[in-house]
């Protein structure tokens, strides 16, 4: 978010932020100058930013650069000096710079009105110190759930002679997918027919031998050998039917295509209701037995296959019988976004050539971003004693290459202090240095602070 500075004295942002009263400029009337030399009677408006719009920001406000090296400041500036330096630091308004409402940015300072921490908008914590589970980093590749995926293949060789669906398209149970045209299904359905005409020539000749024996013509063994006769043709029926079953034919007009036609057409239907994920089929190509056409289901949960080499087998595989683990997966994509998961799965058995072991994590997909084939780095986290400062990530925030957080000082008056930071451990960072247990720090809501102490940035600021 970014707070920009708007003519007329009027809040348009949302009802819990419209309390919010950083920087907002012209606040104390004893305070306050000229409208038309300093732009007082400016309020506060939100506008989505990123680090691209910072610095496309930074180069359009070249002409209010005079201003800022009149006051001695540079980004970054306040970041070098000790607190007690800041806040006793004179502006151009003859009045210490953290107090007034135009310059307070250039020390690095914001004002927080308590109401905003009352509703919500943000919130104060202190540094924890706490044990941490240690990050083992490892490598993998992310999968579909087969737990919610279904794979349509072809039992027989044969061409594509139809396709009915395409990626992305949503499919029920018992829908056509693909129809294939196949000598081997001609083949099948010819001997289920012939199978099917021995059989009624059996049951004829069986029926005109029974009234035969009735009227003492037939023999008894004449009787028997056209029962066995007919047996037999019901036998090769059911072969016949069962051969057609396993290359994918039912008769049931849902299921398949009726076991009776002619043709070498066979018909691939969806085996359950879902989302086309992957495709591989084009009408007039060739496709091989047992070859995945469609790939049907929900990619809201994936897996991620991950290597865990032998030496690290015996600490991951008791952390994980001794209760879950957490893991954390990055993707190339998306290099800033961290995606929360948890091992469910490690496999018994090992890899002889590459010495690892397969470590499944089940890893939520919000919004899909995450695609099936993805190459991923997995930290796994392991429990254990070691002990560590820790602050949530939402507190933890980044300029030009410097983290900083937001520490109370007095009063309503909070001021961005370096801090460096260590490892992550999931929504977590550890801090180094730069906070203390003892201090108050800003944590949901502090980009809104910082959004508006970089506004030299964005354009806003003194109107000088």
């Amino acid at each position: 978010m970014m707070l920009i500075f708007r003519n007329k004295f009027r809040y348009t942002v949302p009802l819990a932020a419209a309390t919010i009263l950083v920087i907002a400029c012209g606040q104390n009337g004893s305070r306050q100058h000229d409208a038309d030399a300093h732009g007082a009677g400016r309020d506060l408006e939100y506008e989505p930013h990123s680090a691209e719009h910072d610095e496309t920001h930074a180069g359009e406000n070249a002409g209010h650069g005079d201003h800022h090296e009149e006051h001695g400041h540079e980004s970054g500036e306040d970041l070098e000096q000790s607190v007690d330096e800041l806040f006793s630091r004179m502006c151009e308004h003859n009045i210490r710079t953290y107090e007034c409402d135009e310059c307070r940015y250039e020390v690095g300072v914001a004002k927080v009105n308590a109401e905003l921490l009352k509703e919500g908008v943000m919130k104060v914590i202190r540094p924890l110190r706490k044990a941490v589970a240690i990050p083992l980093r490892l490598t993998g590749e992310i999968q579909f759930d087969d737990r919610q995926v279904a794979h349509v293949s072809t039992q027989v060789g044969g061409v594509i002679r139809k396709v009915h669906v395409t990626l992305g398209d949503a499919v029920t149970e018992g829908q056509p997918l693909v129809e294939i045209e196949s000598m081997e299904v001609g083949n099948a359905k010819a001997v289920y027919q012939e199978a099917q005409a021995t059989r009624n020539l059996a049951e004829q000749n069986f029926d005109r031998v029974s009234r035969l024996k009735t009227e003492g013509i037939a023999s008894q063994k004449e009787l028997l050998q056209a029962e066995q006769e007919l047996e037999a043709a019901r036998i090769r029926v059911t072969a016949a039917r069962g051969m057609l079953q396993r290359l994918g034919m039912t008769g049931s007009s849902k299921q398949g295509v009726n076991p009776g036609g002619s043709s070498g057409k066979l018909t691939l239907r969806a085996g359950k209701d879902g989302t086309v994920l992957n495709m591989h089929a084009v009408v007039g190509e060739v496709v091989k037995a047992d070859e995945t056409l469609v790939t049907i289901g929900q990619n809201s949960s994936l897996w991620v296959w991950a290597d865990l080499y032998e030496n690290d087998y015996a600490r991951v595989a008791g952390a994980y019988a001794a209760g879950s683990l957490d893991a954390e997966v990055r993707v190339r994509a998306f290099p800033d976004r961290h995606f929360a998961g948890k091992v469910d799965y490690i496999s018994p058995s090992m890899n002889e050539v590459s010495r690892t072991v397969k470590v499944r994590v089940v890893l939520p997909n919000p919004g899909g971003v995450l695609l099936s084939g993805m190459f991923a780095d997995v930290d796994i986290f392991l429990p254990g004693n070691e002990q560590a400062t820790i602050l949530p990530g939402s507190a933890v925030l980044l300029d030009e290459g410097r983290t900083f957080v937001f520490v109370h000082h007095q009063d309503d008056y909070y001021v961005r202090r370096p801090v460096q930071t260590g490892r992550r451990f999931g929504d977590e960072v550890e801090i180094l240095s730069g906070v203390n247990d003892s201090q108050k720090v800003v944590a949901n809501g502090a980009f809104l602070l910082k959004s508006d102490v970089l506004r030299s940035k964005m354009g806003a600021g003194c109107a000088h």
